[in-house]
This record gives structure tokens, C-alpha cells and sequence, in this order.
């Protein structure tokens, strides 16, 4: 097996609010052989609690797609926990476009590491 290093680019977008961050969120351009262009993905969109129902998130969302759109990305997408504790967020994520599609899976590094440690003890 070759391993090749390749760089990821990503872009931090913020809320400002008399200097304190009220909102954040993510986008990583991702790009693979299959396509010339990246595809881009959402990650950690956060609006603080207290700012919620304001437009920010959907503000940081906008900001964020503008930018994927600008980067020529020819898809964008984001996730979501669906463990039953986040069907408002993902309401939300339809309402702004996006389409379930497709199966997340996932593997708790930290949690596979402690799983190892103590298999070897």
C-alpha cells in the first residue's frame, strides 16, 4: 500500500458579537480522484443558545454554501446525529435544501483506542 499526503483546505467562518463569538462553522474542500472538483463539507455549524432563532445559523450556512458554490464544489454536504436528539436541526437542514441522503458511519477513534488498550491488558 502507498501512502500519499495530500492537504485538505478549510475555511473557519464566525459571528462576532462585541468581540465575543456567537456562531461558528465550517467548510473542508475535499477533493478524490473521481472528480476535478472538491466537494465541499459543513461541519460544526454552532450558534450559541442564547442567540438561537436569530438568522445566524442560517446566515453562517449561507456564507459557508456561497463559498462552496464559488469554489466550484459539486456537492455540499452536511450531517447530523440521528439518534432522535436532533430532528429539529435536521428539519432545519431541509428547509434550507438539503436532502437526506445516504448512511453515515462512524468510528469514535478515542473510544476504539481505550476499546484496544484495554484488550491488550
Amino acid at each position: 500500500m502507498h501512502l500519499q499526503p495530500f492537504h485538505v483546505l478549510a475555511y473557519r467562518f464566525s459571528v462576532l458579537v462585541d468581540r465575543a463569538e456567537i456562531g461558528h462553522a465550517y467548510l473542508y474542500l475535499i477533493f478524490n480522484d473521481r472528480h476535478k472538483e472538491p466537494y465541499g463539507l459543513l461541519e460544526d455549524l454552532y450558534v450559541d443558545p442564547d442567540h438561537r432563532s436569530h438568522g445566524i445559523g442560517t446566515a453562517l450556512e449561507e456564507a459557508v454554501e456561497h463559498k462552496a458554490r464559488s469554489l466550484n464544489c459539486y456537492k455540499f454536504v452536511g450531517t447530523s446525529r440521528n439518534d432522535g436528539t436532533r430532528t429539529d436541526v435536521q428539519a432545519w437542514c431541509e428547509r434550507r435544501g438539503f436532502e437526506r441522503y445516504g448512511t453515515e458511519f462512524r468510528m469514535d477513534m478515542h473510544e476504539v483506542a481505550a476499546c484496544a488498550e484495554q484488550q491488550q491488558h
